[in-house]
């Protein structure tokens, strides 16, 4: 039986920053540490001499092809971090597990962290969190549909068409994957656009009436079905936007409940979290902990790439 990862088996690793790196070495290289500058895998652990004085960082290998030392840190959205390893692991396992959301200021007083640097690592978690490029096509039914999220919206004006409020279009497979993006408006180019990019033209396309979507169907072998949301209509068949709409649901509460307030700037990255959480949604905590774990490989993000803008969320 595998051994299963949850908080008790956790716990002995958030209070032993060597246990921690150890954990993460076997889950980034399951067969043996192979060298992230050149691939190589005979790598050997550099180890201080009996008469040497000068100490030698634990975890620090050197490849026998390129010649360069790494760490498990080096390729991934740990690297040039001063976090130690066991912070990491306790900040994945907070934003993974959480199905709202953990926000910068619970985090750090958790990790025992200042309120800046804990809200630089959370976004370089959903950093880890992105799709990986070239990921497959949605396929099957897929439901598509749009939201409002972010300021207030004007007096008198609800809905579609709030000024201060940014759209997000989700595009989700029924039992299946969601993918989200922040888009800057919600017309005919935009919303046609997101949907070929994502889905597979053998699917069935989902939506509501909005008048953008018109004509979609015409694209993909299993056609276009409408629910008029209108005239009072929420399911026809096997017709409705029902699993977009608990996707939208789940992010809204992460905002009115958790972060409060999600700026344009960096609305991206909250999708890529609740689309993380949603796609993993059938495993267990631990296994969603080593997928963004496995989704560190290869990412970098740097402070000046975060657009700076220090906020609360």
């Amino acid at each position: 039986m595998k051994h299963e990862i949850n908080l008790a088996t956790l716990s002995p690793l958030f209070a032993d920053e060597e246990k921690a790196r150890k954990f993460l070495e076997e889950k980034r290289w399951p067969n043996g540490p192979i060298c992230p500058h050149c691939g190589h895998d005979k790598v050997y652990a550099i180890k201080a001499k009996p008469e040497s004085k000068r100490p030698v960082r634990a975890g620090v290998y050197t490849c026998a092809a390129c010649r360069k030392q790494f760490t498990v840190r080096i390729g991934t959205v740990f690297e040039d971090s001063h976090i130690p390893l066991n912070k990491w692991l306790m900040a994945l396992h907070l934003m993974t597990s959480s199905k709202k959301g953990i926000s910068s200021l619970q985090l750090s007083r958790e990790l025992g962290v200042t309120i800046k640097t804990a809200w630089f690592l959370s976004h370089r978690i959903r950093e880890a969190m992105i799709e990986s490029p070239g990921s497959c096509l949605l396929k099957g039914t897929v439901e598509v549909d749009e939201c409002y999220v972010g300021g207030k919206t004007r007096q008198g004006k609800r809905g579609r068409g709030s000024e201060r409020k940014t759209p997000v279009v989700a595009l989700v497979e029924r039992n299946g994957r969601v993918r989200s993006k922040r888009i800057e408006r919600v017309d005919t180019k935009t919303l046609k656009t997101a949907i070929r990019e994502n889905v597979d033209y053998e699917s069935r396309i989902m939506t509501d009436e909005w008048s953008p979507y018109q004509g979609i169907g015409a694209e993909f072998v299993g056609g276009h079905e409408i629910v008029n949301h209108g005239h009072k209509e929420y399911v026809r068949g096997d017709a409705y936007t029902n699993t977009v709409e608990s996707f939208f649901a789940l992010l809204k509460r992460g905002h009115y409940g958790i972060f409060h307030s999600l700026s344009k700037q960096h609305l991206q990255r909250y999708a890529n979290e609740f689309s993380f959480r949603w796609n993993y949604r059938k495993v267990t905590d631990g296994e969603r902990m080593v997928a963004a774990i496995e989704g560190a490989e290869g990412k970098r993000l740097m402070y000046r790439e975060s657009q700076g803008g220090i906020s609360r969320n």
